[in-house]
């Protein structure tokens, strides 16, 4: 695939450089259009030493070729990162002052933006003004990662990671052929991944084997399709997916209070935790010890069933709600029950044991509707049984 890799004038265009290393080892081919300023950060050497392609930052060089037209014509994606808030504002205007900007309205494929600045900019009015109109136009703008930047600062504004970046990259471009990369622009999506744990005392919980990782999936496809996502982590050792504002929660209690607070808004919501049935009922305060005979039985108290909470009477018109169904036993006959008591719209439900689903990198499903729809997604990568997810409840999203 040609990809054109956009490079703006921020700090953070060092990062870019992995990316670039991840895109062309898998094979693309990439050019590397940055602004001027950018070569401030990094110089034309680097990229172009990296990409085995020239490096162009105007217009006026080898005009012949007219490089402000072909480039973005015969790009498969144009991915620009970092996105500064100046290149992002001159994005939105349609300004063509340098190259890249000229790429960008010549481009006919997806369009992705991955911003980088300091807090205070990425909050401004006038930035938030230039990517609702970007956004609005198809393209994806991914929010940044909240951490340490510039200095002693710290909050939204980070460029994720380059390997989430790259992960982005190849949603867009699979999706890209069949024109529906960016069909969830505009839409807010929450996701809820991993396994919540129950305390016994200090040092043990009740828990599962889920590893989060088909949640991060539907959280990362959904942002590589426009999405706005909240994504809602029961203790996962996973990198933060591109684009998804992450809350962290330990036990369905706090997942409950979490799902609840950030649900109400949402156009979708997709509960792919696995959340323990019950918990203990009362915690100790110390460590339990050995007594050197049976143990004492520990008494339970059941959790509340958060789908069907979110399903419930008082969620938003026109929401859509999927839930996750794990079965060891009859797949059908227990998710048709499921889907009934959950009251849903989607219900997906795999079969789990033996090596399947939890903790791998691939995942087998079969989606249930609520009017009575049913898709088999055979055994494959969970990104994969994510776009199917995703492609069910756009199908369902009023217009």
């Amino acid at each position: 695939m040609r990809i054109i890799l956009g490079v703006s004038a921020g700090i953070a265009a060092y990062k870019a450089c992995e990316l670039l290393r991840l895109l062309t080892e898998s094979g693309h081919q990439v050019r590397v259009v940055p602004t001027p300023d950018a070569l401030r950060f990094v110089g034309e050497p680097t990229w172009a030493a990296l990409s085995g392609q020239p490096v162009t930052v105007t217009p006026w060089e080898n005009v012949h070729e007219v490089p402000h037209v072909r480039l973005g014509q015969e790009a498969d994606l144009v991915f620009v990162a970092p996105a500064t808030a100046d290149l992002l504002a001159r994005a939105a205007a349609g300004m063509s002052g340098d190259l890249l900007t000229a790429v960008l309205l010549t481009a006919r494929c997806p369009v992705v933006f991955a911003p980088a600045m300091h807090t205070e900019m990425w909050e401004h009015a006038a930035t938030q003004a230039a990517v609702a109109t970007l956004r609005s136009r198809g393209a994806v703008v991914l929010d940044p990662a909240a951490g340490r930047l510039t200095g002693a600062d710290s909050g939204p504004g980070r460029l994720p990671d380059p390997a989430e970046l790259f992960r982005v990259a190849n949603r867009l471009l699979a999706r890209g052929a069949a024109g529906l990369a960016a069909d969830l622009t505009g839409r807010q999506v929450v996701v809820s991944a991993g396994g919540t744990r129950e305390e016994l005392d200090p040092v043990r919980f009740l828990g599962n084997w889920s590893s989060g990782r088909q949640g991060y999936e539907l959280a990362a496809t959904a942002a590589a399709r426009g999405a706005k996502v909240t994504l809602v982590a029961a203790n996962t050792a996973l990198a933060d997916p591109a684009g998804a504002r992450v809350l962290r929660v330990v036990s369905a209690a706090e997942l409950r209070e979490a799902m609840l607070d950030v649900s109400p808004g949402a156009d979708a919501v997709v509960m792919a935790a696995a959340v323990a049935d019950y918990r203990p009922a009362a915690r100790a305060g110390t460590k339990l010890k050995k007594t050197g005979g049976a143990p004492e039985p520990i008494e339970l108290a059941e959790n509340p069933d958060i789908l069907r909470e979110l399903a419930g009477p008082a969620r938003r018109a026109g929401q859509v709600i999927v839930g996750f169904a794990a079965e060891t036993g009859d797949l059908l006959a227990n998710g048709q029950a499921k889907l009934a008591a959950k009251g849903c719209d989607l219900l997906v439900v795999n079969q789990v044991g033996g090596g399947l689903a939890f903790g791998t990198s691939d995942n087998a499903a079969v989606i249930l509707a609520a009017d009575g729809g049913r898709t088999d997604v055979p055994r494959g990568p969970k990104e994969v049984l994510a776009d199917f997810i995703w492609d069910a409840v756009a199908a369902r999203l009023p217009g």
